[in-house]
């Protein structure tokens, strides 16, 4: 069963259980009600096996050639330069004889990138209406405010909101970053479990400014931020929103609590974040909930348990690349690391947990290893003669003082 699949499996037997209807099934998982229909009749006399699909593997009866692809990717790029997409369309299929629909040719087109004439629209928005479910998505954000007043230096709250039911999740930080996105997730998928999808801003700890490399490129892979790379390996889908407003209830949520959330803290007297977490999760946020919160349209609850075998530790944490000495030795912040098992590889994984611990992987074994304190320095240069000039020794010419004062002296 591939990923996509497996998301589905909650949501079919939210049907089968009576809990949600076809239709809102058919528009959670972007499927047709009769094709709902269809897979909770197969999961109810198969069971899990019928949500896989039986084409998979073999290629499709209607799939246009390559010869033909690469003949029209051909004449786009010379005689329809600049053409776009439905007017290439049109003109492939007067003159050339070749049909095509616009929307293969713009996907096309943008594989290969060939560039064309896009028109530009007003950005225009609109009142989006709440998703059905709960845990079918999540929206998150940092919120820099000074939260504990002058009691505190400047920290960040990071704020979850259910987009269904508007109920609330947030922890105190003293950055916004990878960490503490890390962090917050994890504790919120222990307590909710695994949500749907998330909804989250540009921020460089949620969108990787990284530009791909050609071996990424070639291969049409587009680079992901770490925290990108944990949602992806617990099938989250991942929603970059292109304006502060698109994710509106979490934006909003925030001037709520920057103005009630500061002044019970204020009446706590509360100045450390230790003691504002404990309580944020043991007073404010289930009483927050219980006010502000509303009843989704539909019962059900789409938050996947999380499973024994996911390793949380390996998957919320920072993953880099390393180069494997000669010498078993790898290099990290400045830092020297000696492999104390011998491994055929040019690269390692070296994981650094949320606590700061390191690990060292090669593919799913973990290697043993130890600090190097201190590497032998190279030794010094020996200081040149004063009778050497660019790494050659210097020969006085004949009218060279020096010669000249000997001469004196012996005579």
């Amino acid at each position: 069963m591939s990923r996509k699949e497996f998301t589905r499996t909650p949501v079919v037997y939210s049907v089968i259980n009576k809990q949600i209807t076809q239709q809102d099934a058919a528009n959670i998982l972007s499927l047709s009600r009769r094709q709902i229909i269809r897979l909770v009749k197969k999961v109810r006399q198969k069971g899990d096996i019928a949500l896989v699909h039986n084409s998979r593997g073999r290629p499709s009866n209607r799939a246009i050639t390559l010869d033909i692809k690469n003949r029209i990717l051909a004449l786009c790029s010379t005689k329809y330069q600049g053409f776009g997409p439905t007017f290439a369309s049109e003109k492939l299929f007067e003159i050339e004889k070749l049909s095509l629909h616009p929307d293969t040719l713009r996907r096309w087109f943008r594989e290969a990138g060939i560039e064309y004439k896009k028109r530009k629209t007003k950005t225009h928005r609109s009142w989006r209406q709440r998703k059905g479910s709960y845990g079918e998505m999540v929206q998150l954000d940092g919120s820099h405010h000074p939260w504990l007043e002058n009691r505190h230096p400047k920290c960040v709250l990071m704020g979850y909101i259910d987009d269904a039911t508007g109920k609330v999740y947030g922890r105190f930080y003293n950055y916004e970053g990878t960490i503490p996105a890390m962090d917050s997730f994890k504790r919120y998928i222990k307590k909710y479990g695994i949500p749907q999808s998330i909804y989250l801003d540009k921020h460089s700890t949620y969108k990787s400014t990284k530009k791909p490399t050609i071996e990424d490129e070639l291969a049409n892979i587009k680079a992901q931020s770490q925290f990108e790379r944990a949602l992806k390996t617990l099938d989250v889908n991942v929603i970059h929103a292109n304006s502060p407003q698109a994710k509106g209830r979490v934006e909003r949520s925030f001037n709520t609590h920057q103005d009630r959330l500061v002044k019970e803290l204020r009446l706590k007297a509360i100045s450390n974040l230790k003691d504002a977490n404990r309580f944020l999760q043991t007073y404010y946020i289930p009483k927050h909930n219980r006010k502000f919160a509303v009843t989704a349209s539909n019962k059900a609850n789409l938050h996947r348990p999380v499973l024994k075998r996911l390793n949380l530790n390996r998957i919320f944490c920072i993953k880099n690349k390393v180069c494997l000495r000669n010498d078993f030795t790898i290099q990290y912040k400045n830092r020297f690391y000696q492999v104390l098992e011998p491994i055929r590889a040019k690269q390692l994984t070296i994981e650094e947990s949320l606590t700061g611990t390191l690990s060292i992987y090669h593919k799913d074994t973990k290697l043993k290893y130890k600090l190097i304190d201190k590497r032998p320095q190279k030794p010094k240069a020996l200081p040149r003669s004063r009778y050497t000039f660019g790494g050659k020794r210097f020969i006085p010419p004949k009218n060279h003082p020096y010669r000249l004062f000997k001469l004196r002296k012996a005579s």
